[in-house]
């Protein structure tokens, strides 16, 4: 019994790649002379959310054999997030992304995953389902369902992991990557059947259950299976339905710099508060203060919060940067 592996409270599984974001806010891209590089990827970035609130994490991807993947790996272990389940796929880049900074609202952003991405050659044969019956959350994406052989292997996971909780589903819809909306919502169907939490905007609910009403969209996805359905509203907060009923958190006003990454900050805080058997009104609300933080911040993984962080948010004693 020894040599068992320690039990994440966390692992993820899903997108990874290289964020190369400008430094100069209000700037089109092609006028842009200066860039940070950061860690990206919506499952990653989760994981590395969850593990700066404390929580020992892990991420299930694959990388390129090149620069960009080794940074990922040397990026992941900094941010305490194991990279056991991060391997290489020969002949396929690590995948970059760009975006613009146009505050409050508009965050184009531009994915650079060709010919394909390494994360998508997630194989089934080779998942550690030990690991991932083992671990007290585990989290899945959308995207991971968006082609082969990585729709086969999320649902393999979560064929084995058999519903146990807490399994999330993140509604992640990114348009680019799948041929229709419908191609979409027929591929999150069967996913939705195997989870106990399902999160996503209204957008990505409207995608997978065809709703954009929160209450109705929530009660559909309870509907599908889930015990949790959390629907993210933006500038009108964030609605969770459960079997017991509705809780709603309000949105904080804060000045907006970056909104892109303020999800996964949401997913990861999420993860640590169903964690600690909070009530679903707490949970959400420090999920949606954890967002607030990240959307207030440059960069996605670079940015992610603290507890502490999040607590002094929550209090009203921090200006939010």
């Amino acid at each position: 019994m020894g040599n068992e592996p320690a039990r994440l409270d966390v692992l993820t599984m899903g997108r990874v790649g290289v964020d190369i974001y400008p430094l100069q806010a209000g700037v089109a891209l092609e006028d842009v002379t200066t860039f940070g590089k950061y860690l990206g990827g919506s499952a990653t970035n989760v994981a590395v959310a969850a593990a700066r609130l404390g929580r020992s994490a892990a991420v299930i991807t694959r990388t390129g054999n090149d620069p960009f993947g080794r940074f990922v790996h040397h990026a992941l272990k900094e941010y305490g997030v194991g990279d056991q389940f991060v391997t290489g796929v020969p002949g396929l880049p690590t995948p970059v992304t760009f975006c613009e900074i146009f505050p409050p609202d508009d965050f184009p952003i531009y994915f650079y995953r060709y010919p394909k991405a390494p994360d998508l050659e997630i194989r089934a044969a080779e998942l550690d389902y030990d690991a991932i019956r083992a671990a007290r959350v585990f989290w899945v994406t959308a995207t991971g369902l968006c082609a082969e052989p990585s729709r086969s292997a999320t649902l393999a996971a979560l064929e084995a992991r058999g519903r146990a909780a807490v399994t999330v589903l993140d509604l992640d819809y990114r348009p680019m990557f799948w041929e229709s909306r419908e191609a979409a919502r027929a591929a999150v169907a069967p996913a939705l059947g195997l989870v106990t939490a399902a999160v996503g905007n209204l957008d990505e609910c409207d995608m997978a259950v065809g709703e954009t009403d929160p209450r109705r969209a929530g009660r559909a996805l309870l509907d599908r299976g889930a015990s949790l359905a959390v629907v993210k509203q933006g500038p009108r907060g964030v609605l969770a339905a459960t079997p017991a009923g509705v809780a709603e958190s309000p949105p904080f006003t804060i000045e907006i710099l970056n909104g892109l990454g303020a999800g996964d900050a949401f997913g990861g805080a999420l993860c640590h508060g169903l964690l600690a058997n909070w009530d679903t009104a707490r949970v959400i609300r420090f999920a949606n203060a954890a967002g607030a933080l990240v959307a207030a911040r440059l960069a996605c993984s670079d940015a992610m919060p603290t507890a502490a962080e999040v607590d002094a948010l929550l209090a009203g004693t921090s200006d939010v940067r």
